[in-house]
């Protein structure tokens, strides 16, 4: 941030007073702005023990296969905003279950939320956002074309809870390993 998003005079990083960490702080009004993680949502879409992929009609990942997920959105509840992103990626409604998987992503800044639904009916489609919207079985997943790490992760804990019949929350923080920066 080069400028005060209230002012628009210029604003430097600091350690504000009362503060630990380095802001964004203006330089003329004293505003101080945060930056925050951004908070991904999304959900599990499943009808008869399968599960709703969509591939990919946006960057980044284009042409991967992905969990209907997108930015919560201001004004919006979690579970309102996966609905949402549900049905902007899917075409298609879905009967939202409980909160089923949290990934922490620290290194991109950035919190997903995934729950389970289900979906209502089988009036699935593509989308500006998704090339190909289909349902998976376990053995039919193309595990070799997903779009992201949290992606797998989520799906082969589905598959092992559908055959306990339970579904417990999860939290996971996936980082990067660090690179080794004497090669």
């Amino acid at each position: 941030m080069k400028f005060c998003s209230d002012c628009g005079s210029k604003v430097e990083k600091r350690i504000p007073e009362g503060d630990n960490l380095e802001r964004d702080c203006c330089t003329h009004c004293d505003s101080i702005h945060y930056s925050n993680p951004r908070v991904i949502v999304g959900t599990l879409p499943i009808k008869d023990n399968k599960v709703l992929l969509c591939k990919r009609a946006i960057q980044p990942r284009y042409g991967l296969w992905t969990l209907p997920a997108g930015f919560l959105e201001n004004g919006e509840t979690v579970e309102h905003g996966a609905f949402r992103e549900t049905k902007e990626e899917t075409s298609t409604e879905v009967e939202m279950g409980k909160l089923y998987a949290i990934f922490n992503i620290p290194q991109i800044h950035q919190v997903y939320m995934l729950y389970l639904a289900n979906v209502v009916k089988n009036d699935f489609s593509e989308t500006p956002e998704s090339l190909e919207v289909k349902l998976f079985n376990e053995n039919e997943i193309p595990w070799d074309e997903l779009a992201f790490p949290f992606v797998p992760i989520v799906l082969k804990k589905y598959f092992q809870d559908e055959k306990k019949g339970e579904y417990p929350l999860s939290t996971q923080t996936i980082e990067r390993p660090a690179r080794n920066t004497n090669q």
